[in-house]
């Protein structure tokens, strides 16, 4: 056995990309009990860095890992509700407009790794069941539908077109109901 992974306190968000490739390099390997594993994740996933390292990482990787996350994994999101809800909606819309955007660009695999995202972010949403994520789920599609709201700025900031906003729409109502 390897020696468990240390997360510091204020991790960066680089530090946190960098851990997280070490968790998944060790879970493949059978390295980690699952209660190493979910002391881990649960001290990533307490800062907004930490959690949005562990995400990039973890929904981007080319291994399977993250397409049946363990029980471990799932009760340590569950420890941060409001930042890992957040995360998991932008993630959401962010792979879906992405995707439209690779195959516009004629690009087959990058467009094939944000659905891999996509798909992974919508069954952690729909396993979690946090209301925290319906809650900011909703704040979304108020913004995508109407032009205002909490979600606004994100959805400018990233140049998001009608097309985009549309499938926004649909893989919410398909993933929440």
């Amino acid at each position: 056995m390897t020696t468990p992974l240390s997360i510091p306190e204020s991790v960066s968000f680089e530090e946190a990309i960098a851990l997280t490739q070490t968790l998944m390099a060790q879970l493949e390997q059978h390295q980690l009990s699952e209660s190493e594993l979910e002391t881990i994740v649960s001290a990533l996933v307490r800062s907004e860095n930490g959690a949005r390292g562990f995400f990039v990482t973890y929904l981007t990787d080319d291994r399977p890992l993250a397409d049946q996350p363990s029980e471990a994994i799932i009760r340590a999101l569950r420890s941060a509700p409001a930042i890992v809800a957040e995360l998991l909606v932008k993630n959401l819309a962010m792979s879906t407009a992405m995707g439209i955007t690779h195959r516009r660009n004629q690009d087959d695999a990058m467009a094939q790794g944000s659905d891999r995202v996509q798909h992974r972010t919508a069954a952690l949403m729909q396993q979690l069941q946090l209301p925290e994520i319906t809650d900011q789920a909703r704040k979304l599609q108020q913004s995508v539908t109407t032009g205002r709201g909490d979600y606004q700025t994100f959805l400018d900031r990233w140049g998001y077109d009608a097309e985009q906003r549309q499938q926004i729409q649909q893989v919410f109502q398909a993933t929440l109901g």
